[in-house]
């Protein structure tokens, strides 16, 4: 029974690493080449990956417009990010400024040899195959590439959640202590006593 529950918990850590590594807010350290809009509609299971139609819109339609801001870090590896508003549900970002947020883009681009550094905060993962990107929430200019960036948010949230899991973890203790135990117990001597009563039945 232990590898088991060992295979199961860390199958939920996995599930719970990933869902807090694609909704908890990042920084990248980028400069600012491009910004465009093209019209997009999302298509099966990506769809997933993408704010509803009508987030931050009164009108609603599959296809709409897609804001990207095209950057590149400061190693030169370029990555995209979308911009588009999160509306009232998850991730609960309540970002409605994507077209403000696409000007301030447009207002920072600069080239290799005049660079102008930027923070981009953001949310979720870039994959090509999928065509998905991460969100553009926040843009803020920065002093160089190599400034350093601590993620405060991150840390109260993930220390606020470990506390939550402990506290968690103790009531089941408490739990399984008072109820749960005591079940066992009773029921391995129920059963020891049934087994008895079997076997003197048989003699």
């Amino acid at each position: 029974m232990r590898w088991p529950r060992i295979i199961i918990l860390l199958v939920l850590f996995l599930i719970l690493g990933a869902f807090l590594h694609y909704t908890l807010p990042q920084r990248d350290i980028v400069r600012i080449v491009n910004t465009e809009a093209r019209l997009f509609t999302p298509e099966g299971w990506n769809r997933f990956f993408y704010a509803d139609e009508d987030a931050g819109s009164a009108v609603a339609g599959a296809q709409r417009d897609l804001r990207l801001i095209n950057t590149v870090r400061p190693n030169g590896n370029v990555i995209v990010y979308r911009n588009e508003d999160t509306g009232w549900v998850w991730p609960p970002y309540f970002k409605f400024r994507s077209q403000d947020l696409q000007t301030e883009a447009t207002n920072l681009e600069s080239t290799a040899t005049e660079p102008e550094w930027v923070a981009i905060t953001h949310y979720g993962w870039r994959n090509n195959f999928f065509s998905i990107y991460p969100n553009a929430v926040s843009i803020r200019p920065v002093a160089g590439p190599d400034v350093t960036l601590v993620p405060w948010l991150n840390l109260i949230i993930l220390a606020m959640l470990a506390l939550i899991l402990f506290f968690i973890w103790r009531l089941w203790e408490r739990f399984k202590d008072r109820v749960v135990d005591p079940i066992m117990d009773r029921t391995a001597v129920l059963w020891a006593r049934m087994r008895d009563w079997i076997a003197s039945r048989r003699a």
